[in-house]
């Protein structure tokens, strides 16, 4: 490979993003396989999502089931490897990486090969997107994966990290006995909110995300965690009645909901900025698809005001409760 080629052995490429490309890897001491992330240093832009992710997945101190574990990441400096720290006694090149970031050009060596290495667990489902997709309608496994995102939020948000980038693609899947598990991933546009904060409370003034499954007030750029619950009614929402629209650029079909205005599919979070008492039709498709307590939960979740949403702790105990159809609700006219 090239991160330490006594450590690990490159497999083949399995994605590739605005600014990295995945990989399958095997550790060569115990062939347990993983998935490494290989990250360009040369553009200040990379180095400062890089840096994100890096910073987020890091200041963890414990792993949850359902936020994709970060073995490693290694600072790769032409022939030299070197193990990214968070410590006060950082090695010359990553205060120059750091620098970078902070400063918005390179600062390190010219011409010299340099990379950031992020090794995780490997999932070998694929995403979120593709998995359910490939699959049909089932009421059991979409509550399944509701309970799982709204735990990993509820575990993010109180280590005061904020995802801001919540889509189906960027959603892993691992097969296990259990069943299928999904991993929040892709931490790059994440915030780390430091001190005692809350999370709900913090204003963040970047706009940030993927146009779909952005909040209105993203838009406006003001905007606290209560966005990502949003990002997380868009994605429930066209989980379980299976919306889907075509990516512009990629062509690819993805889950997520929208406005259709003509020909022109409007994202949610756009139409609730510009009418914020517009009423959303859940369902959109056939009343007796989805019980009215989703209804209701996926309502509470694209509240224009986000006050008026849950907060991800609430979210994940409202979850918990559904019955999901056992009682034969369904959705009102």
């Amino acid at each position: 490979m090239e991160p330490s080629a006594a450590k690990y052995k490159i497999l083949h490429e399995v994605g590739r993003g605005n600014y990295g490309v995945v990989y399958e890897a095997v550790q060569n001491a115990t062939q347990a396989l993983v998935a490494v992330k290989r990250v360009s240093c040369r553009a200040p832009e990379y180095v400062e999502l890089a840096l994100q992710e890096f910073w987020a997945l890091q200041s963890v101190q414990s792993q949850h089931n359902h936020v994709v574990r970060l073995e490693e990441c290694i600072l790769q400096c032409g022939r030299e490897f070197q193990p990214l720290q968070r410590g006060l006694r950082k090695p010359d090149n990553q205060l120059l990486l750091i620098e970078s970031c902070f400063k918005g050009r390179v600062c390190l060596p010219p011409r010299t090969a340099c990379y950031l290495w992020f090794v995780m667990e490997f999932c070998d489902g694929g995403t979120m997107n593709d998995y359910i997709l490939a699959r049909s309608l089932d009421r059991m496994l979409n509550k399944r994966f509701m309970e799982q995102l709204a735990s990993a939020m509820s575990f993010l948000h109180s280590n005061q990290i904020v995802h801001r980038d919540l889509k189906p693609d960027n959603i892993l899947v691992c097969n296990s006995p259990r069943g299928p598990m999904l991993k929040v991933a892709d931490f790059g546009l994440s915030k780390l909110c430091l001190g005692k904060v809350n999370v709900n409370q913090h204003r963040f003034t970047s706009a940030c995300g993927s146009d779909f499954y952005m909040a209105p007030e993203m838009w406006e750029g003001s905007y606290t965690a209560k966005a990502d619950i949003f990002a997380l009614g868009i994605i429930f929402w066209a989980m379980v009645e299976r919306i889907t629209f075509r990516d512009a650029s990629s062509q690819k079909e993805l889950l997520g909901t929208y406005i259709c205005r003509g020909k022109s599919l409007i994202p949610v979070g756009e139409a609730l900025l510009e009418n914020p008492n517009l009423q959303l039709h859940i369902p959109l498709k056939n009343k007796k698809s989805v019980p009215e307590e989703v209804c209701s939960l996926l309502r509470n979740m694209l509240a224009s005001n986000p006050k008026e949403r849950p907060d991800a702790f609430l979210l994940e105990l409202r979850i918990e409760e559904l019955s999901y159809g056992e009682k034969h609700q369904r959705c009102g006219a």
